[in-house]
């Protein structure tokens, strides 16, 4: 059995990495990342004000990647428990006790929980996409297209894509150049793509291949009217993507027996 270790009190020497251990390969490890540097917030041994060990630190001592590490702080930001500031770092936030609105994973047991947080992202993505493009600027973009190559990667490679589709709508809310967009994308976190938080074998994996390609077309639409500066396009690209979305999993619950878990395995 693997000793878990527990982390050294330092309030003194919160921003030190060696309050942090590895993490093991097994669980999702953004997941694991949050837990425990949460755990240590909560317990008081990372005191409100403290700097959180570097980028390259957190890397170094949880023995993950960078995207890992950013990914967790993202997390954290959106609970409330840490801030960052501009070329500083993260800290502890001084008022973590405050739970602001979040999505938990946990909350999502069912398809119909799915379908809620895909209407609410509707609402707003829509309109980023449209912001996007009336402030679309080649460095704005630039992070637009890179997350529209990565998905098209990831999906060439046969991959479900899941990373690679939350970071093109993340790009997007960025280059509306309104900072309120991102936050509420982290807030909303990765479980706003379905597959995060689906584990149904609902299809097979030819239908799955034929269904990320429709997505791969649906982002290459809403990218272009993106660089090209036209608000309608880019508004009607992405309704269109995010509705037809929307069908897809309706269906898919009305298949669905009722009471069923998005975590149930078909028979």
């Amino acid at each position: 059995m693997t000793r878990r270790h527990t982390l050294v009190p330092a309030a003194a020497r919160a921003d030190k990495p060696s309050l942090l251990r590895p993490l093991r390969p097994a669980r999702n490890l953004t997941s694991e990342a949050v837990e425990q540097i949460a755990t240590e917030i909560r317990a008081g041994r990372l005191q409100p004000g403290a700097r959180l060990p570097t980028e390259q630190e957190l890397m170094i001592a949880l023995g993950v990647s960078r995207t890992v590490v950013r990914e967790a702080v993202a997390a954290l930001r959106a609970e409330g428990l840490v801030v960052t500031r501009q070329g500083a770092g993260a800290f502890v936030a001084t008022d973590h006790g405050r739970v602001p609105f979040r999505i938990d994973p946990s909350t999502l047991s069912s398809l119909s929980d799915v379908l809620d947080v895909m209407e609410l992202r509707r609402a707003v993505e829509v309109e980023a996409a449209a912001l996007a493009s009336e402030r679309v600027t080649a460095a704005r973009f630039a992070p637009v297209a890179a997350a529209h190559a990565a998905f098209a990667a990831a999906v060439g490679t046969g991959e479900t894509a899941a990373n690679e589709d939350f970071a093109f709508h993340r790009a997007i809310a960025e280059a509306t150049g309104n900072p309120r967009f991102v936050q509420l994308m982290e807030v909303l976190g990765r479980h706003i793509i379905p597959r995060y938080s689906i584990r149904l074998a609902l299809s097979e994996p030819a239908e799955q291949r034929r269904y990320l390609r429709t997505l791969l077309k649906e982002h290459g639409q809403i990218a272009a009217a993106i660089e090209g500066g036209n608000a309608v396009e880019a508004r009607n690209a992405m309704r269109g993507h995010l509705t037809r979305s929307l069908g897809r999993y309706r269906r898919l619950a009305e298949r669905q027996p009722r009471g069923s878990s998005v975590n149930d395995r078909s028979p």
